[in-house]
């Protein structure tokens, strides 16, 4: 079957020293196209060079929210060249992270040495991104933690991309997943929203409100986005990995990777098979189907 890794950092160090295992996993499991997404300056380069070595790698250039605060003042020359590189870039990972500011610990070492910046200044660098996505009609990747509020405010009045957006990793409300949707906004689902706990159960109690108090070994978070994702409409549905962040639960890894020198487990891209499955499952319908739906959204999205 093709699948397609809709977001995903594969020229990420982390995954460096294992590439020819990664890549060679990836077609084992079927992955046609995967959209690679730069999130600084410092690492547009590397995307541009793995597209360059691998035909499935589909780039995509953008500044995130968590390095607003440590751009240049040339990052939109640099970041309109990076886009020229390539006639198929995408435009991404940008987008708006309230985390970051409110909830992250301040000796994250996820943050180190990043200045974090203020919600005023993330909404300034990523209006300017997404104008430039519209005035490109290029698809956009989006990341949103703990801002759904003002990134659904700026959406409706932004002149946006007319082939659509993309909302990576969706974990907003499920009662907006509408309101994006009729703004053009596809979703992807990540495999670490799943529970260790068999999907089989979980669904059928999804589906009888009278139990869901049943649901006792999974985060209130993970069941909220799992509930959001069974209400996607199935024309704006797509699947992605955020390799090497986001592994799934243990008990579900099907491929994994050696720690990093920190000693933490990457996520290995080929698990976007078992991503698929799952998520066919939860949506109560067949894999087969499932994989042309995405397949069919991904282009409409990407090509």
């Amino acid at each position: 079957m093709n699948l397609y890794d809709a977001h995903n950092h594969y020229h990420d160090a982390w995954l460096t020293p294992h590439r020819a295992r990664v890549f060679a996993d990836l077609a084992s499991v079927g992955v046609r196209r995967a959209v690679v997404n730069g999130t600084c300056e410092a690492d547009w380069p590397d995307v541009t060079a793995l597209a360059r070595e691998f035909s499935l790698v589909h780039p995509s250039y953008g500044l995130h929210p968590w390095d607003a605060g440590n751009r240049s003042p040339d990052w939109q020359r640099k970041l309109v060249a990076a886009l020229d590189t390539d006639p198929r870039a995408a435009l991404g990972e940008i987008g708006l992270d309230r985390w970051i500011l409110d909830r992250a610990r301040p000796d994250d070492p996820r943050l180190a040495g990043l200045r974090r910046a203020p919600l005023a200044e993330q909404l300034d660098v990523f209006s300017w991104q997404l104008a430039l996505a519209a005035e490109r009609n290029l698809p956009a990747s989006i990341h949103c933690l703990d801002a759904f509020g003002p990134l659904h405010d700026l959406l409706r009045v932004a002149k946006l991309p007319a082939r659509g957006f993309l909302l990576h990793a969706y974990s907003g409300p499920a009662e907006l997943v509408n309101n994006f949707a009729d703004l053009g906004a596809y979703f992807s689902f990540n495999g670490s929203f799943l529970p260790p706990a068999p999907l089989k159960t979980i669904c059928h109690l999804l589906n009888d409100k009278d139990q869901c108090h049943l649901i006792g070994d999974i985060h209130p978070r993970h069941l909220r986005r799992l509930v959001a994702f069974r209400q996607v409409p199935a024309d704006r549905l797509l699947v992605e990995t955020d390799a090497p962040a986001m592994r799934l639960p243990a008990p579900l890894e099907k491929y994994s990777l050696p720690p990093a020198g920190d000693g933490s487990l990457p996520n290995h891209p080929a698990n976007l098979a078992v991503t698929y499955a799952a998520l066919a499952e939860l949506r109560g319908v067949g894999l087969e189907s499932l994989v042309t739906q995405v397949e069919s959204n991904f282009f409409r999205l990407f090509s």
